[in-house]
């Protein structure tokens, strides 16, 4: 029979209170929370990356990121509607051609600084 092992509890609530008051009054929102929460998963999607990064270089069509990437434009519609939901990218329309784009800066900030990281 397999030995128990006392698991690692605190016998206390907090180790240095202080520190803790502070994290906790810089502590965001559970909306907050989990609105970062849905762009990171919404951004766990090796399609959805890389039409990040395609828009993170030019502005693209629905036709053009589909040759790029090698899907049916349904597909890359259907990838852009999940990042137009989640305001990661937006669109502006030329005649009948919709050309999408990376919705701000802060979009290619975030995916720049994750790219740096997994290089590293």
């Amino acid at each position: 029979m397999p030995r128990r092992i006392k698991e690692d509890v605190c016998e206390t609530h907090y180790i240095d209170r202080e520190r803790v008051l502070y994290v906790e009054k810089r502590m965001q929102a559970d909306g907050i929370i989990n609105n970062l929460a849905d762009t990171f998963q919404v951004l766990g999607d090796p399609t959805r990356i890389k039409i990040i990064f395609a828009l993170s270089q030019r502005e693209l069509c629905v036709c053009d990121l589909a040759g790029l990437l090698g899907l049916s434009s349904s597909a890359i519609s259907h990838q852009l509607r999940v990042l137009r939901n989640m305001r990661l990218v937006k669109y502006r329309k030329e005649g009948r051609i919709a050309y999408y784009s990376l919705d701000d800066s802060h979009i290619s900030g975030l995916f720049e600084e994750g790219l740096r990281h997994v290089k590293e």
